[in-house]
Order: C-alpha cells, then structure tokens, then sequence
C-alpha cells in the first residue's frame, strides 16, 4: 500500500486513512474482553474490577474484587492548572510532526535504531527550557531518585483523528526501568495485557543482563548492585492472572510504571478512551550499560552531557511563530 498523508503505516490506522485511503481492513480489530478489566486506584494502590476508569473515584469505598498490581507510581496535580496552560501555550508553539495512528509528535532525544541497536546523538542538543521545571520537580519523587532524562517526546492525542496507540512494550535495549509520563489537557487510560511472547520482541530480553533499579520495597538500587536477579526475573509476576489493568492517566498527574508492569505487561491508549485532546510528555532514560559505569559509558556520556542542556523556544523557532502570527492576522 502507498504511504499515507496522514502518517500511519502497515496496520497502524487512524479514522483519516481508514475514511479516506481503504485503510479500514488494516487495522487490528482484536476486542478486549471488559469483562476481564480491573481499574488501578492511585489513592490505595489496588486494581478493582471493572472497565470505567472513573471507579477509582469511588475510594474508599470501592465494591467488588480487588488485586495486587505492582509497578504503578501515581501522583496526582503534579502540576497545577495555570502551569498546565502555560505549558501547552508553549508546546504548541514548536512544530509538531505527524506521527502513527491519528497522533503528532515532538521528539527530542537520540536517534536510535532498535534493530541494530545502535545509538548517536545526531541533532540532539537537549529539550526546550520551558519543560525544564518538570524534570527540576522529579527530583522531588523517591521513586525517580537518579533519573537523568535522555528523552522527552510531546504526544498528541486528537479524538477527531481516532488517535490511539497499539499495544508494545518500551525498547528494552536502550530505555531504562522508570518510563514517566506527565499528562495534561484531559483524563485517559492506559490499557495493560499481560505479555508472554517472544523475548527477541522489544529487546526485551537485553533486561536479563543487569540487575533491577528499583527493589520489591520501592528503594532505588542507585549503584546497580549485582545481588544475582536480573531485572526481568526479579519483577516477573508472582501469579499467572489473566486480566486487564486499566490505570488512570489524569489530568496535571504524574505517571511511572516500572518493574512487573513496565516489563511483563503491554501497554496502549484505546482510541475510545481518547474523548477530548490529550497531550502528554513521556521521558525516558538510559538502560545501565549507558551508564557510568556501563560498557557504552562513552557514547552514553556524550547523550547524558547534551541532556543537560536547556533553549529557548522562541528563538529556535522564531520564524514558524511569525509565520503564525501572519496566519492569525489573516484569519481576521
């Protein structure tokens, strides 16, 4: 099939290309059973059953079953709602790329090639300084202890567009244990399944090779003390559930999975969980051998130098905002 104009590729579909482009037998079709659904609580830390993500505001009053689900850090207005519309006033005046299944982009990081598993800094030279607040407020979080960010990537979700994004495990090669995510504009969900195929997919099975940053206990193993686990094994689900987790992605809050639900679950955002613009800021970091004391310490030195790096917007991109301006004046 032709490339499509609206960015999606093979199956990956959103409404303009299923519409428009005969894309619509493309798409993955596969249905979630609701029935198997449980909804994460950030207030006590437990999965009740159901689908509707707005359950966890029952607590404490919850009804039904609850489980375990470990590797979920939520905290709630992260950021406040006059930081949130100055933040998005900013993102929006960067360009945004067209990306897969209804969404648009904004990437600032390494350029990486997962199948060879090969790394540059190409044109990286750090993130915009209006987001650098952000990353300044992690440190205050004893779970992101340490987490030096090697990628922020701004993530657009347009319900007009049927924007989603499919089920996948973040690279295993390259991006370390805490996946984090600050969400803004409007609630979501992400939508965990349990994955048990082949350990090549995802390079997941690069995590065999070094032990778990973060303990069974929460604690930060900051030195990668060697204590005979790898990463995948110690975080490895106790039980075989056979379930769906939904957790909450709430406006102004800060999400991280790592451990069990960043390794053994895929995640995704359904496309009728997208009912209003969302716009998130996902950061990743550094797998170990990146690290200081890491067999790609050179290389990962040379990323981890050019992230603590912090421009100007505005002067970057001067001429796409008076391009703006321009469109604006027209308009009226």
């Amino acid at each position: 099939m032709k490339p499509r104009p609206c960015g999606c590729k093979g199956c990956r579909t959103c409404l303009i290309c299923e519409t428009y482009y005969g894309a619509n037998a493309l798409k993955n079709t596969k249905l979630l059973d609701k029935e198997k659904g449980y909804v994460y609580c950030p207030l006590c830390d437990k999965a009740w059953s159901g689908w509707d993500i707005d359950l966890y505001k029952q607590h404490p009053n919850h009804g039904g079953n609850s489980i375990e689900y470990p590797g979920v850090y939520i905290k709630l207005d992260f950021i406040s709602k006059d930081e949130e519309d100055e933040l998005v006033k900013n993102i929006d005046e960067v360009p945004w790329d067209i990306s897969q299944s209804g969404r648009r982009k904004q990437n600032f990081g390494p350029k990486t090639n997962f199948k060879k598993q090969k790394i540059v800094a190409g044109n990286f030279d750090g993130f915009p300084k209006f987001s650098k607040y952000l990353q300044d407020r992690f440190n205050e979080v004893d779970l992101l202890r340490g987490y030096e960010v090697i990628e922020q990537c701004s993530l657009e979700y347009d319900p007009t567009k049927g924007a989603s994004i499919d089920p996948h495990i973040d690279d295993c090669w390259i991006w370390g244990e805490r996946i984090v995510t600050v969400n803004l504009l409007s609630d979501s969900v992400l939508t965990m399944t349990p994955y048990k195929g082949d350990k090549k997919k995802y390079n997941l099975f690069c995590a065999e090779n070094y032990p778990p940053l973060v303990e069974t206990d929460g604690s930060i193993n900051i030195d990668l003390i060697d204590k005979g686990q790898s990463m995948l094994e110690i975080c490895k689900p106790l039980e075989d559930n056979d379930v769906i987790i939904r957790i909450p992605m709430i406006r102004r809050s800060l999400l991280v999975i790592y451990g069990e639900s960043r390794y053994h679950w895929e995640h995704a955002v359904l496309r009728e969980d997208i009912t209003a613009r969302r716009v998130c800021l996902a950061y990743r970091e550094f797998t170990p051998p990146y690290m200081s004391n890491g067999i790609h310490k050179e290389i990962g030195q040379e990323i981890r130098k050019k992230a603590k790096n912090f421009w100007n917007h505005k002067e970057r991109y001067k001429n796409c905002l008076n391009n703006k301006e321009v469109e604006k004046l027209t308009i009226k």
